[in-house]
């Protein structure tokens, strides 16, 4: 071992602050990333309504004529329906996969709706699942 060397090496000190100023970072940060997972599903979810799913209604609806019923379902942008009434035009399939919400959840359509201006109501229940004020719609001003 050289005697003119010295060994360099972290003291207990200086590995408790930067563990502090870790916490300390992390603390600071932390609290403005919660919420934003959530934040990002309602977004997306929003997003298929307004966006994907409703094109692809209005698609179904310039081939067949109609929406789908309530009964025929989403199901109906997927495989033609065989269920009354049976679409002669249908050319689909206008959406790839089966459209489920972020939280893995079916979407809510009915049609004919009951909220104006569209023909047709269509809504994710949100995070908690439950009919109520968290859902997504396509009759929201958002």
């Amino acid at each position: 071992m050289d005697v003119g060397k010295t060994q360099r090496a972290f003291t207990l000190i200086e590995l408790m602050l930067v563990m502090v100023i870790i916490g300390a970072l992390a603390a600071m940060v932390v609290p403005r990333l919660v919420g934003r997972s959530e934040e990002a599903r309602v977004t997306a979810a929003r997003a298929d309504i307004k966006g994907n799913l409703s094109l692809a209604l209005r698609l179904y609806e310039v081939d067949v004529g109609r929406y789908p019923t309530t009964e025929q379902g989403l199901e109906a942008l997927l495989t033609k329906p065989h269920s009354p009434p049976v679409p002669d035009n249908w050319k689909g399939p206008y959406i790839e996969q089966d459209p489920l919400d972020p939280w893995q959840r079916p979407y809510v359509y009915h049609y004919p709706g009951s909220h104006p201006p569209r023909d047709y109501d269509l809504l994710s229940l949100g995070p908690d699942g439950k009919e109520g004020t968290n859902d997504v719609t396509n009759w929201d001003a958002k």
